[in-house]
């Protein structure tokens, strides 16, 4: 005679039967809704629906809250892409917004004002910053991403900077560590190249400042 419990097609199913595996899954289900939130907020941006000021601070914490989940979902999402393609996520919009990594206001400059000498005294600065990393052999992802980041948000302000060269390579740039492990390391050749980049960026930002796109009119 069998001994086993009755099964209940009344009781509720449950993913976890640990509260490690119950946790596991709180997360992901974070993760999840992140990644819808954040493709609706790009949708009403595209839309005109919300402003960008409504937009920039909502984004930017949208991404930030994505940064904290990568790292405390560890091995179980190996890639934002992998994570959408196992739930069957359809998500463009917040798929490219993850892989940038800025809001659309930083990556596109729609929303630039008037330059200050402020702004070119700080942007001067990420420059050097940057590029001093690199000459110091830094190339890890959470070494540079960080970095790369504040210099691609401060070269934003400038009116005209959409259609600079520079930014779109940096924006290029932004996009690979952003798809990169922590720990991971950018190679040789590709700090060498990034160099280059960076390099060319600034001389391009110094040369627009005595041109008509950096004099603020």
């Amino acid at each position: 005679m069998s001994m086993t419990a009755p099964f209940s097609l009344d009781e509720e199913v449950r993913l976890y039967t640990t509260n490690a595996s119950r946790e596991k899954y709180n997360l992901l289900a974070t993760l999840f809704g992140i990644v819808v939130a954040l493709d609706y907020l790009e949708r009403a941006y595209v839309r005109d629906s919300i402003t960008a000021a409504e937009y920039s601070p909502a984004c930017t914490r949208l991404l930030s809250q994505y940064k904290t989940m990568l790292k405390l979902v560890g091995d179980d999402v190996p890639s934002i892409e992998e994570f959408m393609k196992r739930y069957r996520m359809d998500h463009p919009a917040a798929l490219h917004r993850l892989q940038v990594g800025v809001p659309a206001t930083v990556e596109h400059s729609s929303e630039a004002g008037p330059e200050t000498g402020k702004w070119v005294a700080e942007t001067t600065q990420s420059f050097i910053t940057f590029m001093d990393a690199l000459k110091l052999r830094l190339r890890a992802k959470d070494q540079l991403h960080p970095i790369l980041q504040e210099l691609v948000t401060g070269f934003a302000r400038f009116k005209g900077s959409k259609d600079w060269e520079g930014r779109s390579r940096m924006v290029s740039w932004l996009i690979t560590l952003n798809g990169m492990k922590a720990s991971e390391e950018i190679t040789e050749e590709q700090s060498r190249q990034l160099l280059f980049d960076v390099d060319h960026a600034y001389a391009e930002f110094f040369r627009s400042l005595s041109g008509p796109k950096g004099d603020g009119s």
